[in-house]
This record gives C-alpha cells, sequence and structure tokens, in this order.
C-alpha cells in the first residue's frame, strides 16, 4: 500500500503498456481497476531484497519514481511476472523489443572482466554461488546449484543487468564447459537447437561446476572453509537448535556469529575438533521471528517453539530453536545489522 504500508491480495492484468490491479479476483464485478501502473519509462528489479522475510518480490519503479513492490506466491511466479513484465515495458517501442530479442546472441562481456574471473568469484567461499544436495527422480546430486539460482547470482553480482543477459552468460558458462547440466530437467534443454533455450532460469533445474564430477572426496571432506571467513570478529555464541536439510530432524548445535566478515557457523558439540559442520554468508541474508501459534510450512519434528527463520540470498532456507522468546530476540538483533 502506498498510504498504508500494509500488504493485500491484489488481482493484477498485465496488458501492453499498463499494469492494472483489482480488488476481486477476475476484476469482473468491478467497473474500475484500484490501481494501474503505467509501464512506459518503467524500470524493474527481480529479485528485489528490500524488504526483510519477503524473498518473492519485484520492484517497479515508474518514470515518475513511484516505487511498487510485488510479492508473488512462488519463485517460479515471480520470475514468470519478471519475464513477461519487461516484454511489457519495451513492447511500446519498436526499437528496444527489436534489442529484446537480440539480446542473449549479442551480449558481451565487459573488457575487464572473463568467464575465468565468473566461476572464480562462483567458487568463493563467502561471496560465490551457494552449493546444495538435490535429489532429482530418485538419483542425489552433491554441490549443485539451480538455473534461477545462478541467475539471481549473476544480477546481484552485477555480471548482468537482465535475466536476459543472465542467462546468455550462463549459457555461454556452459558452452565452454564451466558448468554443465545435471538431472532430467536441465539435461533435457541441452536437446533444443536454439542456444537461447539451453540454460533454464528454472528453480527446478540443476547445475553443478564441470570440475565437481570429477572430485572424490569423503563426506568428511565436503565442508570446507575459508580461513577469511573464520578470522571475524565474535560478535555472538551459544548453543541453539537447527533443523537439518536432509533428515529434516533437529540438533543441538553451538552457532558463533561473527562480523568482518559477517558469517554464521555451527558446530557440533559431540565432536572435540574445533571445525564448523556448516554455515554461510550473511550478507543479504532475511532474518525473521517464526509465530509460535502452529508449525510453519518447512519445519517438521519436535518444534518447542521460539523459531526464527534465516533466509540466505541463494534462498536457502535454516530453521533454528531458541531456548526461550528473549534470547530468539537477542539472537535475531544480533544477526540484522549484518545482513
Amino acid at each position: 500500500g502506498h498510504i498504508v504500508r500494509n500488504w493485500k491480495v491484489r488481482w493484477f492484468v498485465l496488458l501492453q503498456d499498463k499494469l492494472l490491479y483489482y480488488k476481486i479476483e477476475g476484476g469482473k464485478k468491478e467497473p474500475s481497476p484500484k490501481g494501474r501502473i503505467l509501464l512506459d519509462g518503467c524500470t524493474i528489479t527481480c529479485p528485489c531484497l528490500e524488504y526483510e522475510n519477503r524473498p518473492l518480490l519485484i520492484k517497479l519503479k515508474t518514470k515518475t519514481n513511484t516505487d511498487y513492490f510485488l510479492e508473488c506466491c512462488s519463485r517460479e511466479e515471480r520470475d514468470s511476472w519478471a519475464l513477461d513484465i519487461t516484454g511489457a515495458i519495451h513492447a511500446g517501442h519498436p526499437v528496444q523489443v527489436q534489442e529484446l530479442h537480440r539480446m542473449k546472441n549479442s551480449f558481451k562481456l565487459l573488457d575487464n572482466i572473463s568467464l575465468h574471473d565468473i566461476v572464480k568469484r562462483m567458487y568463493d567461499s563467502s561471496t560465490g554461488i551457494k552449493l546444495t544436495r538435490n535429489l532429482d527422480q530418485g538419483n542425489r546430486y552433491k554441490e549443485t546449484f539451480t538455473g534461477s539460482a545462478l541467475v539471481d547470482w549473476l544480477i546481484s553480482n552485477s555480471f548482468a543487468v537482465s535475466r536476459f543477459e543472465a542467462v546468455t552468460l550462463a549459457s555461454m558458462l556452459m558452452d565452454e564447459n564451466f558448468i554443465r547440466p545435471v538431472g532430467a530437467r536441465s539435461t533435457e534443454a541441452m536437446r533444443f537447437s536454439d542456444p537461447s533455450e539451453k540454460f533454464l532460469d528454472d528453480s527446478t533445474a540443476l547445475y553443478m561446476f564441470a570440475e565437481s564430477g570429477k572430485k572424490n572426496t569423503s563426506s568428511k571432506e565436503e565442508v570446507q572453509f575459508n580461513i577469511s571467513e573464520l578470522s571475524g570478529t565474535i560478535v555472538k555464541q551459544g548453543f541453539l537448535v537447527k533443523q537439518g536439510h536432509k533428515r529434516k530432524n533437529w540438533k543441538v548445535r553451538r552457532f558463533v556469529l561473527r562480523a568482518d566478515p559477517a558469517f554464521l557457523h555451527y558446530y557440533d558439540p559431540t565432536k572435540e575438533e574445533n571445525k564448523p559442520v556448516g554455515g554461510f554468508s550473511l550478507r543479504g541474508c532475511l532474518v525473521s521471528a517464526l509465530e509460535d501459534n502452529g508449525v510453519p510450512a518447512g519445519v517438521k519434528g519436535n518444534v518447542q517453539g521460539n523459531l526464527f527463520k534465516i533466509i540466505t540470498k541463494n534462498d536457502i532456507h535454516y530453521y533454528i530453536q531458541a531456548s526461550s522468546k528473549a534470547e530468539r530476540v537477542q539472537w535475531i538483533e544480533a544477526i540484522k545489522p549484518l545482513t
């Protein structure tokens, strides 16, 4: 809302030159829309992280510098709307429409940037792309990332200014064998003759570094941390209960919060060696308390309450329980300034 900054469900209709929104689904019973956003001269930001706890935002800034924040119901829906709105913004300008269609084939890297530079940044433990384990049609893949996560990362690190450019850049990385598709969804896309359709900006399409498949590391060697990320000043530490990503079980972990650089690491208190079993950069993260009335979606098992959630910039969700509401508040207040 523009006057009262609350969030309301609206039915949106995208036209060639404007975005209309209605109070009632379908808009059929309303004589006129509740409002309209003129797309001529608009700029679009996606993903937009200006609002905490809302990772599915699209931001539209009109040529009169009015900001609109629109929240979608899923990552796929957000990216689909962003793609269509971008097309509509340029639709009134024939020259820009032609540029839009040529963008993927004409995209060029900046003179001072190479694909090797991008891959090196992707590998960086603090600012690089987050690697996760994924299951696809019964097959388990380690150290993977999704197509949409790579597109988000390329844009947020200023290697591309739009999703069109980011997809083109990702396709170049794949053509040069820096990354490769894994799983049915991304592998199937390789059969397309059109180069622009070979890489998928999709949260179900999996990719990995081309060299990852050649590494044979034991499970103890899988989690490695850069010395620099463990060198920050300790801001806060203590025991919390964390939900596992794979089995969704809850385990006590000793958490250590560091600044400069800002990282949150967690340790297994049953092990004598003082090495973290996990951790992540807090840059671009969202942290919020979860209400205690009912179990939130994504949370399973024995939940005692005092929950809070951290969403990384790569859309990885961490669910954590504190021993009391006061402790939960203390952790959230300590983490927020470092995001």
